[in-house]
Order: C-alpha cells, then sequence, then structure tokens
C-alpha cells in the first residue's frame, strides 16, 4: 500500500485542527494534522499515560536552534475523535528545547524528558526533565537530569527485568576548530539503578555514527537496539545478552538510513515494527553542509565545542540533505535480522536543503514515532514539511 497526499504546503495550516478522518484512498487507515500555534514543529514522540490518554510531544517555533523552540504537549483521550489544543511544556528563552519524549514510571509518575541548547551547537546540549505525579495531567518544574554536555535524547526509557532505567542517548562530539555537524558523535545509554535519582553513563564500543539508540525487548530476554546513521548509509543494530548492561557494536541491517530519526517497537504479536524512511545517501546526490546551515550563517564564527576531538585525515563526514521521504513501515519477525516488505505511508520528494518553514521550504516527512494500543492499533506521528506533525491510526484491518 502506498500513500500520496498530494498537499501544498499552503494547504496545511487550515487542516491543524487535530480531528481524526479517515484517509480518503485506504480503509482502516485515520489522519489527523495537530493543532499548534507554531509555524515550525518536528521530531514528534508518542506515549500513552497510565488513563489510556494517548500523548504526542514535540518540538515548535521558528526554526530548529532558534530561542523560541519549545516542547508542546497534545493529548488525544481514548475514544476522542480529535486531539486537544496542545500545552507549551518548556519556555526557556534562550534555549532551543529538543527532543521531547514521555516516559510512565513503574511507579505512576510521568516523565517529560527533553535536550536544551544554544543555538546549533548540539555540543553544549544538556538533558531536562519535568515529573507529574498526578499520571501526566500536571507537571513539576524543570531540573537538570544530564548536565554532561552534549547529550542529546529522541528515545524513552526501557525498564529492564531487574528494574534498572535505561535511557538511550547519543553524544555530540565536536572536532576541534569547527561547528558541531555530527561527525564525531556516539552511543551510549543512561543506567540508574535508583529509579532515576542518579545515572553512569556507558558508552558503546564503535559507534561512531549511531545515534538516536531506540532499545527493544525481545520476549527470550535479550534486548536489541536501532540506530539512526550520521553517514547516510544503513540502520544500525546492536543486541545486548545481559539486560541492557553492555551492548555490540552497533552493524548494519538491510535498512537503508538517511541520518534521519528511526522508531522501532516491539509489537503484541511478537513482531518489531520500525517507521523509517526508505532512502539513503546512495538514493540522491542532494547535500547540505549541516543541519543549522541558517543559522550558521547568521552567526559568522564557529563555536567553540565544550568537548572536543582533534581532526582526523580520512575521518567520514556526516553527511545531510538527503531527501527525507518517503515515510516506510516495516516488520521483522526475527528480531531485526531480517525484514518483510515496507509500506509506504507518504510518498513525495522530502526535499529537506532547508529547514525553513516560514516560507514553506521544506517539503520532509520525517521524526517518526509508533506505539501499539490496547486494541492493536498502530499510532503513528511524524514530521509534515516542518509544518506540522501528522497522525495516523492504522486499524488491525490495515492489514500490516
Amino acid at each position: 500500500m502506498t500513500s500520496g497526499s498530494g498537499l501544498k504546503p499552503e494547504q496545511i495550516p487550515p487542516l491543524m485542527n487535530g480531528s481524526i478522518l479517515p484517509h480518503a484512498a485506504e480503509r482502516h487507515r485515520f489522519d489527523a494534522f495537530l493543532p499548534s500555534p507554531c509555524v515550525q514543529n518536528h521530531a514528534a514522540n508518542l506515549a500513552f499515560l497510565p488513563d489510556g490518554t494517548l500523548t504526542c510531544v514535540w518540538f515548535g517555533g521558528t526554526m530548529e536552534g532558534m530561542g523560541d523552540i519549545s516542547i508542546y504537549m497534545s493529548r488525544l483521550v481514548a475514544g476522542s475523535a480529535a486531539w486537544s489544543e496542545p500545552e507549551k511544556m518548556s519556555d526557556d528563552p534562550q534555549k532551543s528545547e529538543q527532543n521531547p519524549l514521555v516516559f510512565t514510571a513503574p511507579d505512576g509518575k510521568v516523565w517529560l524528558i527533553f535536550t536544551s541548547q544554544t543555538s546549533g551547537n548540539q555540543d553544549g546540549a544538556v538533558v531536562k526533565r519535568r515529573i507529574s505525579n498526578d499520571g501526566g495531567r500536571t507537571f513539576g518544574p524543570v531540573d537538570i537530569l544530564c548536565d554532561s554536555p552534549g547529550t542529546f535524547v529522541r528515545q524513552s526509557i526501557v525498564v529492564n527485568r531487574r528494574g534498572d532505567w535505561l535511557l538511550p542517548v547519543f553524544r555530540c562530539v565536536g572536532v576541534l576548530g569547527q561547528r558541531w555537524t555530527g561527525d564525531a558523535d556516539t552511543a551510549a545509554v543512561l543506567i540508574s539503578r535508583n529509579a532515576g535519582s542518579s545515572w553512569d553513563m556507558v558508552d558503546l564500543p564503535g559507534s561512531i555514527g549511531a545515534v538516536h539508540m531506540n532499545i527493544v525487548p525481545c520476549r527470550d530476554g535479550r534486548m536489541v537496539a536501532f540506530f539512526r546513521n550520521r553517514f547516510a548509509t544503513q540502520i544500525l543494530r546492536s543486541h545486548s545478552d545481559d539486560d541492557g548492561m553492555t551492548w555490540s557494536a552497533p552493524a548494519p541491517t538491510a535498512l537503508p538510513n538517511n541520518n534521519s530519526s528511526i522508531q522501532a517497537v516491539a509489537l503484541k504479536d511478537g513482531r518489531i515494527a520500525i517507521i523509517y524512511n526508505h532512502s539513503n545517501a546512495l538514493t540522491s546526490s542532494d547535500r547540505r553542509h549541516s543541519l543549522y546551515d541558517e543559522i550558521e550563517a547568521e552567526e559568522g564564527a564557529p563555536a567553540v565545542p565544550a568537548e572536543t576531538v582533534s581532526a582526523a585525515d580520512g575521518m567520514p563526514k556526516a553527511i545531510w540533505g538527503v531527501p527525507r521521504a518517503p515515510m516506510s513501515l516495516v516488520s521483522s519477525g526475527d528480531g531485526g535480522e531480517t525484514f518483510g516488505v515496507p509500506v509506504q505511508l507518504e510518498t513525495g520528494d522530502g526535499y529537506c536543503l532547508t529547514n525553513n518553514s516560514k516560507d514553506a521550504l521544506n517539503r520532509e516527512y520525517s521524526y517518526p514515532s509508533i506505539a501499539e494500543g490496547p486494541d492493536g492499533a498502530l499510532h503513528v506521528a511524524y514530521t509534515y514539511y516542518r509544518r506540522a506533525i501528522k497522525y495516523v491510526r492504522l486499524e488491525s484491518g490495515y492489514g500490516f
């Protein structure tokens, strides 16, 4: 099955009312554009609250990296036909607050976790949190979860069989004398053995270029993890045989990756579902210097990174600008060793040589999130042209 919306950028804002409507061409599929007051909306993450409400968090403002980028949350109450008006969950006017996630702890408290940085300097980012004691209805003040500069999050916490909390992170490392571009980023896991009161950082071996680590527990007690690839080749995979304490070096899978986010989830039927862009650097020659071209051009001189490595001859460079399309959904029945035929939820040119949303220049479908509901329906959210967050519900009759 393939879906192409054919929407023009100017058609999107009137649709951003949260109403969930049947798809025009596909049975058992329902779509919505989440409401937002922002011209740019990106990096959605879905999670269910204890009462069954589905939440979507993302960041919004004028452009990624700017000081007006804040975290937003919208809710879909069980049985509702529309997403709620968003709540602004962070508001530091000096920081770009990005990559939010929601985690419900074993004690019922709900954590909102996100990053905070100045401008496009991801190598100076820290991780912040807010905690809810009432099931996610209200949240307490912002505080620091991890102050190690350059620490970034994207995927949620996993609790292993021993009760340890595993928060996958990636470390944005600057190259000496240059602005951060992602060339030297690595993967790590923050581990807490006391329900989030303190954390130890454990680096993954051989993980340069492996980011957005997504841990998936398997039925046999093992864990696998999937990664975005900075060098835009393939989705990477790692495994752990000791409840996530140590991991194998990330290795390529058969799925392409364009240096854009992915997300994986374990389904009730035993499969793993992965949502991603089925494209990589071999499928397009489109390139841009970095994620923050527009901001860097305005600011001029490079910033001095908080943590750096020396540039080395032959060091691979992160690849930016590969089109972020199609939006693809695929499953694996063997823990990510092999994959079925992908379903294309959205098709288009995926143009992403600019982050500009104000002038409607971006046409990417990116940063997807996926969750399975109690009834087996799949809930998906992703960036649509960096203008909106699109939501898709695939009911059991969809045939995935």
